[in-house]
């Protein structure tokens, strides 16, 4: 009696072999994707933070004026700011407070190729304390 081979072949093989090469590479691509997403994310997030400082700070320890200017936080994260009185269309009757729009950008990265975030949010001063403090 003749007894017959058992397992696999060559080709079975080198096929499996290709197989699990070929998921290799695509499991290393959504890797790598997910290294700098999240390179990405943190990036935001550090200027999303320093945009956040820059804006609680304004009108507390910087004064809130019309104007254009502009700085950077020490790192690669660069900001410009712009204030604009608020146009509203009707405005209430005596109201003692003053409105500004507040545009922000913060910029990172290159020159060439720079990332911005965009923000933009209402500031208040109340007339009545800026008058008063002027006149002491």
């Amino acid at each position: 009696m003749k007894r017959h081979a058992r397992g696999f072949s060559l080709l079975e093989v080198i096929s499996a072999i290709l197989l699990l090469a070929i998921a290799f590479a695509a499991l290393l691509h959504v890797a790598g994707a997910s290294l700098h997403l999240a390179d990405q994310s943190g990036q935001v997030s550090r200027a999303d933070m320093w945009a956040q400082a820059k804006l609680d700070a304004l009108g507390v320890a910087e004064p809130l004026v019309a104007g254009e200017s502009d700085g950077d936080f020490g790192t690669d994260y660069r900001w410009h700011l712009r204030v604009a009185p608020w146009q509203d269309d009707d405005p209430p009757a005596g109201s003692p407070l003053t409105l500004y729009r507040v545009d922000l950008d913060v910029q990172w990265g290159s020159q060439r190729r720079p990332h911005v975030i965009h923000y933009t949010t209402l500031r208040s001063i109340d007339n009545g304390v800026a008058s008063a403090r002027s006149t002491r």
